[in-house]
């Protein structure tokens, strides 16, 4: 599976901003999916992840109430809802698949996006 993420910006806080990832190569519906983001000099944290067919979520808290994660198994296309953007915000967002929940190890990652909220 070939993963690509799209939708990074620069946005000023406060603001929304939607990211996707678009599978191809595979059955993206046997995957659970997930967002992670790596701020400058930070290592990389755990966002947001669906479950495989979109009826369950869970957020880190730093998100929590703001970002909403979403996915069409027909569009075989992962979205990440960003809303009340704020500077701390700022990071690379990649998107990783995964056929367990319980593996260590992701089977995909796709590409970064770059977002950038200004204050």
């Amino acid at each position: 599976v070939q993963l690509q993420a799209s939708g990074g910006g620069l946005v000023q806080a406060g603001g929304p901003l939607r990211l996707s990832c678009a599978a191809s190569g595979g059955t993206f519906s046997s995957y659970y999916m997930y967002w992670f983001r790596q701020a400058p000099g930070k290592e990389r944290e755990f966002v947001a992840r669906i479950s495989r067919s979109g009826g369950d979520s869970l957020y880190a808290d730093s998100v929590k109430g703001r970002f909403t994660i979403s996915r069409d198994n027909a569009k075989n296309t992962l979205y990440l809802q960003m809303s009340s953007l704020k500077p701390e915000d700022t990071a690379v967002y990649s998107c990783a698949a995964k056929t367990s929940i319980v593996a260590q190890v992701y089977d995909f990652w796709g590409q970064g996006t770059l977002v950038t909220v200004s204050s």
